[in-house]
């Protein structure tokens, strides 16, 4: 299905300075974010669910689609917009099947065959990264750099969106690449001022 966002927001409660996540990701609506992923691997499924439930809630009056990280059962229970699969997840051809069509299907990837592989499945978009340098990606191996992602985006007929240490200084540059949109965590969760990270990232995307 079209990805009707570009600028994807992924949690992290860790990255806010003690606010609120809610209120954090309300404001990075507000602030022009198209979708929201709920990322917070500690939580147990009845605590994950709470809180998809009240960012729902502060997603609501900006009409930001929230998706699950990993959780098909969560996403399921929500009634989510859709899932987001990273490498230890079901198989994407899997979640598509029990998501059905209407859902979003998400799948980082961090080489070319796995963003090859996450579209053969049924995945209505990849997130490919670490492009830059950032703590949240180290697991994940060195940066990908602008070539990388250059490569996976002509390769690709479904959206891509670049991540890893992108904000309002270097996503022009992502943007050349031809990427559809970009992710980010730091970048807005971690801003003094969240709404107004989310609208200069979003002012650079719709530039492009």
């Amino acid at each position: 299905m079209p990805v009707p966002f570009r600028l994807y927001v992924v949690t992290d409660r860790q990255q806010t300075g003690g606010r609120p996540l809610e209120e954090v990701v309300a404001a990075a609506a507000r602030g022009g974010a198209g979708a929201v992923q709920l990322r917070e691997k500690d939580l147990l499924a009845a605590e994950l669910y709470g809180l998809g439930q009240r960012l729902q809630e502060a997603l609501a009056p900006w009409g930001v689609p929230l998706l699950v990280n990993d959780r098909l059962d969560v996403a399921l229970a929500l009634d989510a917009a859709g899932v987001h699969l990273a490498g230890h997840s079901l198989p994407p051809a899997v979640a598509r099947r029990l998501l059905g069509p209407p859902k979003l299907l998400g799948v980082s990837t961090h080489h070319l065959e796995e963003a090859r592989q996450a579209e053969a499945a049924g995945a209505d978009f990849v997130v490919f990264g670490p492009v830059f340098a950032t703590p949240s990606k180290l697991a994940y191996g060195p940066p990908q750099g602008l070539h990388a992602l250059a490569a996976v985006v002509r390769q690709l007929t479904i959206p891509v969106f670049a991540i890893g240490g992108i904000d309002a200084t270097n996503v022009a540059q992502v943007l050349e690449t031809g990427a559809y949109g970009v992710a980010v965590i730091r970048a807005v969760l971690a801003a003094p001022d969240p709404a107004a990270a989310a609208q200069a990232l979003a002012t650079a995307l719709r530039r492009r």
